[in-house]
């Protein structure tokens, strides 16, 4: 395949799909991912079903679900030049206390919002190493900015600026030609974001798309939201 190929996790619909239309329009071959493979498959009828666009079965909480996934992205496309860990959940809802939080609900939001970005690049990574080529886009939020901590969503905020914080240390082992940075949204109009968020979901997908094709005098291990960096 020599067009660039690009691996969306949590991509049926929301965020994920908007960025798989945006990648589509710029060349790219585009994996949407989701937790079943029917879902996958109705994110890609959603699209038109489009020349490039792929769908997949993947969990990014299970390690042999990435495992698998990356043993048949390798045999299909043999190629992995744009990530974008997008899959996350709120875990809980916005309004709770810590004192309400269960601890378990916390590590579950971190198996999947946190470690499910690692796996996913513990996986990717090499591969582009390997090419001297690669853009890997964690989704994170301005809730997880400590500069902007507030209350509620404990296990969302907590698992995201975790997330941040593998972002700065993947950057550092990344290598040259390689930028890997954490991106947010912004308040969108989602199923997570709820109908009376301020940004369109196009408006949010912009900044992703951003950075999942920087140039090579682009940035990396930054945090960033409609291009323009934010505080961690």
């Amino acid at each position: 395949m020599d067009r660039p190929v690009a691996v969306i996790t949590g991509a049926s619909q929301g965020l994920g799909l908007e960025t798989a239309r945006q990648l589509l329009g710029k060349g790219m071959a585009v994996i949407v991912t989701a937790r079943t493979a029917a879902k996958a498959a109705e994110g890609i009828e959603n699209l038109g079903a489009p020349e490039g666009a792929h769908a997949d079965e993947l969990d990014v909480g299970d390690d042999g679900s990435v495992a698998a996934f990356f043993n048949r992205l390798m045999e299909r496309h043999g190629r992995i030049d744009v990530l974008v860990n997008n899959a996350g959940r709120i875990y809980g809802g916005y309004g709770r206390s810590i004192a309400e939080t269960p601890t378990d609900l916390v590590a579950e939001a971190f198996n999947n919002n946190t470690l499910g970005a690692m796996r996913m690049i513990a996986r990717a990574l090499p591969q582009m190493q390997r090419k001297g080529f690669g853009r890997i886009v964690n989704v994170s939020t301005g809730m997880a900015g400590l500069t902007e901590m507030g209350t509620g969503a404990a296990p969302y905020r907590i698992s995201k600026t975790a997330m941040n914080a593998i972002t700065r240390i993947a950057a550092g082992e990344a290598g040259p030609g390689i930028k890997v940075n954490s991106v947010c949204p912004g308040w969108v109009r989602t199923e997570m974001g709820g109908p009376g968020a301020s940004r369109s979901v196009e408006q949010g997908a912009a900044g992703i798309v951003w950075a999942a094709t920087l140039e090579d005098a682009g940035p990396t291990g930054g945090f960033f939201r409609d291009g323009k960096p934010i505080a961690w």
